[in-house]
């Protein structure tokens, strides 16, 4: 596997999971209404547009890596990955549409957090990494 398309990929996972890990915090703060940035910390909105752009280019970061492997069982990664690339666009929907509103409430964020299409996402995500960290250490 190329540096490069291990690079892109891991930053597309990065940006899924520090949005994901930041709703489940900004979730719990009980907000009514959006918290936007100052002394309290960050905007949601700079994690979730980070968390689109990850969504955006996960599913094909992944299949440069799958393109790149020597398996035998390439094709399942493949259909694997359509089903990844299925939740990333469900969870991109998702997210897209909370960005919309005029103000982000802890409660729409918790309900995004407990969405199957985002957990379902953040699964295949841990099933392909763990599968292609297995299959890279077979290649060494």
């Amino acid at each position: 596997m190329s540096e490069e398309n291990k690079e892109k990929l891991r930053a597309s996972i990065n940006a899924v999971e520090a949005g994901y890990e930041f709703m489940l915090a900004y979730a719990a703060q009980g907000w009514d209404v959006e918290k936007v940035g100052g002394g309290g910390g960050p905007s949601i909105r700079g994690y979730l547009e980070d968390m689109i752009a990850g969504l955006e280019t996960l599913a094909d970061d992944f299949e440069a890596v799958i393109a790149e492997e020597e398996s035998a069982d390439k094709e399942l990664f493949r259909a694997y990955n359509d089903v990844l690339r299925v939740d990333a666009e469900k969870t991109h929907t998702a997210i897209s549409l909370i960005m919309s509103l005029p103000s982000i409430g802890s409660q729409m964020v918790d309900n995004i957090n407990a969405s199957i299409h985002v957990r379902a996402l953040l699964t295949d995500i841990f099933v392909l990494d763990e599968a292609i960290i297995s299959l890279s250490k077979k290649t060494n």
